[in-house]
């Protein structure tokens, strides 16, 4: 029985915060196990070709992670199997809990390299893809993380050929590739992926992804639709606090938040990483109480940790 096994059969389901590029590091993870901590972790997803190439070190640092963000699964992204091969063997050495393979991400740039949901196309690549990183890893567990389709509805056919994979998880975004956000999530899709995985492959744990904006609406989703689980993406940026189940968090609680979160930015990054990443957090902090809006504005025009501090 694997970690993410053990975690559904003590807890009932899994929570899950989905990768997000330049915005779930290692240091938003770190801040999250403090106010509200999910039951597993993803990290940025790294492109395997650019760690094998002399580039490696402008990459790589999207697998950094720290103890206290286990149990955390390493997202990995391309469409060559060697790079996929290599990858994995060198990284497992971290000793993640699990590696995941990108087959959802829809972001035009990745997509006209052949990876994310370009994949989807491609199913042939795909199983020798999947067939060297179960290799590689192990006794580590693998997974997918998809959608439902490229320019159609496939579920039948694509999912069913991820479910013939012997994957330990896979995880469903309810949209297709060509889908914008205005676009509801299709969870009764995710739901006929469920039924699909009782027949196919009953070990595979299968988790829905797509409009979850509370930890109540992820758990009654579950209950609902019968995944193992749910992840949340946007919406961890509209409430950090999210995973915790509070609600109406006290000013100052996100004041010292954010500056925690910007001290941790530069002891961790330091001169990796220009300062003005923080701000993307910012709206995320300093919300929901009277004065945000204009505080916000303010915010956004500081470059440095001492002028956020002063600020605040």
């Amino acid at each position: 029985m694997n970690i993410f096994q053990t975690i559904k059969q003590e807890k009932g389901f899994l929570a899950m915060l989905s990768p997000m590029e330049d915005v779930t590091d290692t240091v938003f993870r770190q801040m999250l196990c403090k106010i509200g901590k999910p039951d597993v972790f993803f990290t940025e997803f790294m492109n395997v070709e650019g760690y094998c190439s002399v580039g490696k070190d402008r990459v790589d640092h999207r697998i950094r992670f720290n103890e206290i963000e286990r149990p955390i699964v390493i997202q990995l992204w391309g469409n060559v199997p060697e790079d996929f091969a290599k990858t994995v063997r060198e990284i497992k050495e971290l000793k993640p809990d699990g590696f995941d393979i990108n087959m959802g991400c829809a972001v035009r740039n990745v997509i006209n390299t052949g990876g994310g949901s370009a994949l989807i196309k491609e199913p042939e690549l795909v199983k020798e893809i999947i067939q060297v990183v179960k290799q590689e890893a192990g006794d580590i567990p693998v997974s997918v993380k998809t959608r439902l389709g490229y320019s159609t509805v496939d579920t039948e056919n694509w999912i069913g050929l991820l479910l013939n994979q012997g994957l330990d998880m896979l995880t469903v975004h309810g949209r297709i590739a060509k889908d914008s956000y205005a676009i509801p999530s299709r969870w009764d899709e995710i739901q006929k992926v469920v039924r699909m995985r009782d027949e196919i492959s009953p070990t595979t744990l299968i988790i829905g992804n797509g409009d979850i904006t509370s930890s109540r609406q992820g758990e009654e989703y579950v209950k609902t639709y019968g995944t193992d689980g749910y992840m949340v993406g946007r919406g961890i940026l509209n409430n950090p606090w999210l995973f915790s189940g509070r609600e109406d968090i006290p000013e100052e609680e996100r004041f010292n938040i954010l500056l925690e979160h910007a001290k941790l930015f530069n002891e961790v990054w330091g001169e990796e990483k220009n300062f003005s990443v923080i701000k993307k957090y910012i709206k995320a902090y300093i919300s929901d109480f009277e004065g945000a809006n204009e505080l916000r504005q303010r915010l956004m025009m500081v470059n440095n940790y001492d002028d956020l501090k002063e600020l605040i």
